[in-house]
């Protein structure tokens, strides 16, 4: 996948019901939860409202019941009490919504959650971000508001969520981002040695044409549930990468519908939309940025295989390993029915 060899992503898993784009992929309890998406670019056609998941360990694929009225794509999606897939807004395929819906992944029952009283939700989402920082918080930024609405920032929101009584509730933060679309957001620990806040903060980057980061809320040590997934492997073989002479300092800049998966200290960055460009936009470059140090440091592993290109495909961590799930390959609309896993030659 990369210039010299370094790199490279290999089928692990191959089925139609992976081939779709704007979707959600989840990992909770050692299985890969794929939901909603779109298989065509055609946005005459309606969103998907399977569920599909992946079990590595035994290779095994199977489809659970369908959510019937929800559709979405574009929305976001995480691991609730290890228990639940929250997914919160996206497109259903005639309006943006902000709506917060549940997958019980041990009764495979759907559920949508009541909105509480003095809730003061965004007009609408989709292709926002939707960040986990406990059972019961989550921060979501990003694009807001109806079909004839487009701001020029982004909202930050706390979203409240209650799995007792299946309601949640918004809150509208003070501080704001620049309009994005197809963004990330990483949440990462910060070292006061480094002359910023102990405890984490939430980074915002992608999704406009700029390569600009934006710090969007801070979190003091202790209050964040932290992920407890080992990823010895990578994070050696991350730090290699970084430290060869092959690795180019480079930051993504104009990139949107790209995947980003936080594996320790670093985020990895891989495929995506690049706006500045006309032609051959959908791209198969892996970015890594090195949080370690201060400034933060972004290398660029280009990509040689066209094979490996996508666009709204997602990354998922899951036992040391990094899944690449469905996306639209190099045309932009052709969806890709494999999984993947991130190879070091």
């Amino acid at each position: 996948m990369s210039r010299g060899g370094l790199l490279t992503w290999t089928p692990v898993a191959s089925d139609l019901r992976f081939a779709r784009a704007y979707h959600t992929c989840t990992p909770i309890g050692g299985k890969l939860y794929v939901y909603g998406g779109v298989r065509s670019a055609d946005l005459k056609e309606p969103p998907l409202d399977d569920i599909v998941t992946f079990d590595p360990e035994q290779n095994v694929v199977k489809s659970g019941p369908p959510g019937g009225l929800y559709r979405r794509s574009h929305h976001d999606a995480v691991a609730v009490g290890n228990k639940w897939l929250c997914v919160v807004g996206g497109w259903d395929g005639s309006q943006r919504l902000s709506s917060v819906l549940s997958y019980d992944i041990e009764t495979g029952e759907w559920a949508s959650w009541a909105e509480e009283p003095h809730s003061n939700p965004p007009a609408g989402l989709s292709s926002h971000t939707c960040t986990k920082i406990s059972d019961r918080e989550l921060c979501v930024v990003g694009r807001e508001g109806g079909l004839r609405t487009q701001r020029r920032y982004a909202s930050v929101y706390t979203l409240q969520v209650k799995t007792g009584t299946k309601t949640y509730r918004y809150k509208e933060e003070e501080s704001r981002t620049a309009s994005r679309s197809g963004h990330s957001a990483a949440l990462l620990q910060s070292d006061s040695q480094h002359g910023s806040r102990a405890g984490w903060s939430l980074y915002v980057f992608g999704g406009r044409e700029s390569a600009t980061v934006d710090v969007v809320g801070h979190w003091k040590a202790g209050t964040i549930q932290e992920d407890t997934a080992t990823c010895s492997r990578l994070l050696e073989k991350f730090s290699q990468l970084v430290a060869s002479e092959k690795a180019k300092r480079e930051a993504p800049k104009s990139l949107r519908h790209h995947s980003c998966s936080v594996i320790g200290p670093f985020l990895v960055v891989f495929g995506g939309e690049t706006l500045s460009r006309s032609r051959d936009a959908v791209c198969n470059d892996l970015y890594l940025c090195d949080t370690r140090y201060n400034p933060m440091s972004w290398f660029r592993f280009p990509g040689s295989d066209p094979v490996h290109k996508r666009v709204g495909h997602r990354t998922c961590l899951l036992n040391d390993r990094l899944y690449l799930v469905g996306g639209f390959s190099a045309d932009g609309k052709t969806p890709c029915p494999e999984i993947c896993v991130l190879d070091f030659l």
